[in-house]
């Protein structure tokens, strides 16, 4: 009973490693033509070049294959064909062009809205600022809801706060 247990263990241990080692076979990372990160397991065509290549395989997954019979170039890696390129969706690539889009759409409304909203508060500020400066009688409601008649020291603290809403909104 013993052995059959250790014998099931060592074939779990080895199936475990076999599909430990196919896994680090697919690290290649590079930066295609375009700018964009491309995670294989084929290596990058020949155009990329070295600078681009961001991470690279294990020592073993990483050697070249013989020359083909009548080739003048230099190895091919990664099998007797050429590597293909790496497939991109374009249906995908088109939502994601579509989201961001969308998304510099909604910023731009955004900071439009906010806009708006400084020029309506700079415009109020002025507007508030002329009406302290003619002398004109002003009351404001306090804290507890009651009605309280503006007088110089009242006037100068709402100039000062008009004065820094003009500071912050009208530029």
């Amino acid at each position: 009973m013993k052995s059959h247990v250790s014998l099931s263990f060592l074939c779990v241990l080895a199936a475990g490693m076999a599909m430990t080692g196919s896994a680090l076979a697919q690290n290649w990372k590079y930066r295609d033509t375009q700018g964009r990160i491309v995670i294989s397991d084929v290596p990058p065509p020949a155009t990329v070049q070295d600078k681009d290549i961001l991470e690279r395989p294990s020592a073993p997954a990483r050697r070249a294959a013989p020359l083909p019979a009548g080739s003048a170039s230099g190895p091919v890696t990664g099998g007797a064909s050429a590597p293909l390129a790496p497939r991109t969706d374009p249906e995908l690539e088109a939502r994601r062009k579509k989201a961001g889009e969308e998304q510099e759409l909604k910023n731009k409304a955004q900071l439009e809205k906010e806009a708006g909203l400084r020029a309506d508060n700079c415009a109020r500020a002025k507007t508030h600022i002329a009406a302290l400066n003619d002398g004109q009688r002003m009351a404001r409601t306090n804290d507890k809801g009651e009605r309280e008649v503006l007088d110089d020291k009242g006037r100068a603290e709402e100039m000062q706060r008009a004065r820094q809403v003009i500071a912050s909104d009208c530029k």
